[in-house]
């Protein structure tokens, strides 16, 4: 029995000092004897220190994790956690410091599933501090950036429906701006400034609230073009006023201009059938001669979801909205895909240059003016009212039939008679066939708007004929006149930027 208890005291000093080896992390002096692993238990002090709010020295436990334990599991959530309470701390500059640790937290550990979070909430924070359309707009295009990332970076994600509905709202306070600014430009009469601006809107942002108005104002842009054209003096011999224009240079400028207001109405026709401006858009391609399209049922059920999806707010909410610094975001689609990459957008040089390369072509273009009759009226794709082409104008009167004139004018306009051998010899304006003649600038000096509507500074000559020596006395004035006029205008030129009416 004696030799028995030194062979046992001996196992169980072997099993003690194996034991004491096998645990020595267990029984690490900063984890207490009864705690678990030291690094989980820094997590938890910083996890219970945030929930009371206890910002910094939640974010003092996280950091000596990190430093003190790189090979930890707990190092990814923990840059997670230290973001999270510069978050929830709220502030400008907390906010700024938040995101830069859910970058850096996204490029450690891109393939996490928190990932897709920390890009959420990057996000969140340009969207929280975002004003009001007419305000700084910088939080704006961060947050639209942000989301696309998040979208396009994460397309698997269980965030990306909500990430698509933020990005709605977020563009729907970028487009009330465009909206603006191209309405100031309209309003304006800059027009190449205003096209430029509202195509891009309308390519850029198709679910805005007001797309059909963006349109609408597109097109009357561009009738407000062909109105500044025709408004221009003629080249009448034998002087030329400073920036006048022959009327076939008129004609192929104001070719391209009407094609643009074709698209823009045709587009809101069949794209936003439903909405207020839908039938002033067609009483406008009626006016200009163009076919109408008509819009298919799916695109007349998609529009119809659009608009059903918005949620605009009542009178007391929108005085409300008044004095809040954010946005109003209640018109902003539920249904549809944002626009995540941008189209090329459309500047006025191009507008200009387009009407300058239009001016400066031959007749070979492909901007002809053609004219459809049946049955001595006008077909349904009649182009709209051009300037007076002499040569197209005199084959098309002298091939058309008595009484099958395709547009209707006054007999008080008067135009230069091409077949006599005087000039300044006056004569009734026979219309010619798809033509609208504009007066000599002399006798009427018109200024058309948007709608096609004008006011005239000068009147006509209300007799369209003259006899014997009144005939006579009538050219030899208006042969003075045109000289005097024309040496004038040689004294008054004021530089080059008066050739061009845009």
């Amino acid at each position: 029995m004696s030799r028995r208890i030194p062979i046992i005291v001996l196992l169980v000093a072997l099993f003690a000092i194996t034991t004491a080896c096998t645990n020595k992390k267990v029984n690490n002096p900063i984890a207490n004897v009864d705690s678990k692993q030291p690094d989980k238990i820094l997590f938890d002090r910083a996890m219970d220190a945030m929930k009371h709010n206890r910002y910094d020295v939640a974010r003092l436990s996280l950091q000596t994790l990190i430093n003190t334990y790189p090979d930890s599991e707990f190092i990814a959530r923990a840059k997670l956690a230290i973001a999270d309470s510069w978050y929830a701390e709220g502030g400008s500059a907390s906010q700024a410091q938040a995101e830069s640790e859910y970058k850096d937290f996204i490029t450690f550990f891109p393939n996490m599933p928190e990932a897709a979070e920390a890009q959420l909430k990057i996000a969140n924070i340009h969207y929280q501090q975002m004003e009001k359309p007419d305000r700084d707009y910088t939080h704006a295009m961060r947050a639209e950036e942000e989301y696309r990332q998040l979208i396009l970076q994460f397309p698997d994600s269980k965030l990306v429906p909500q990430a698509k509905q933020r990005l709605r709202e977020v563009q729907e306070v970028i487009a009330e701006r465009e909206y603006d600014v191209g309405h100031f430009y309209y309003m304006r009469q800059s027009y190449p400034a205003a096209i430029a601006r509202l195509e891009s809107l309308a390519d850029k942002y198709p679910l805005y609230s007001k797309a059909d108005e963006v349109l609408y104002l597109l097109g009357q842009s561009y009738e407000g073009e062909v109105a500044m054209v025709r408004a221009r003096p003629s080249c009448v011999s034998p002087g030329k006023p400073l920036g006048c224009l022959d009327e076939t240079t008129k004609t192929r400028m104001i070719a391209p201009f009407t094609k643009g207001a074709t698209e823009a109405y045709s587009r809101l026709i069949t794209h936003y059938p439903l909405m207020d401006r839908a039938d002033d858009a067609k009483a406008r391609l009626i006016a200009l001669h163009q076919p109408v399209p008509k819009p298919t049922k799916a695109e007349i059920a998609e529009n119809k979801k659009e608009e059903d999806s918005r949620k605009p707010t009542n009178m007391v909410g929108k005085m409300m909205k008044t004095f809040e610094k954010g946005p109003d975001t209640s018109e902003a689609a539920r249904v549809g895909e944002p626009t995540l990459v941008d189209p090329t957008p459309v500047s006025a040089s191009q507008i200009v240059q387009q009407a300058a390369r239009s001016a400066a072509s031959g007749g070979s273009d492909n901007n002809s003016v053609a004219v459809e009759t049946v049955n001595g009226t006008p077909g349904a794709n009649v182009a709209a009212p051009r300037s007076d082409d002499a040569a197209a104008g005199t084959d098309a009167a002298a091939s058309t039939p008595a009484g099958n004139s395709a547009v209707p004018t006054d007999s008080n306009e008067l135009k230069p008679n091409a077949g006599s051998s005087d000039a300044n010899e006056l004569k009734p304006n026979v219309p010619d066939q798809g033509q609208a003649v504009l007066p000599p600038p002399q006798q009427v000096n018109q200024i058309q708007g948007p709608n096609g509507t004008g006011q005239t500074n000068g009147q006509a000559a209300s007799d369209t004929t003259q006899t014997g020596s009144s005939a006579a006395t009538a050219n030899s004035q208006s042969s003075d006149d045109t000289t005097a006029e024309s040496s004038s205008k040689h004294k008054k030129k004021k530089g080059l930027h008066k050739l061009l009416p845009f």
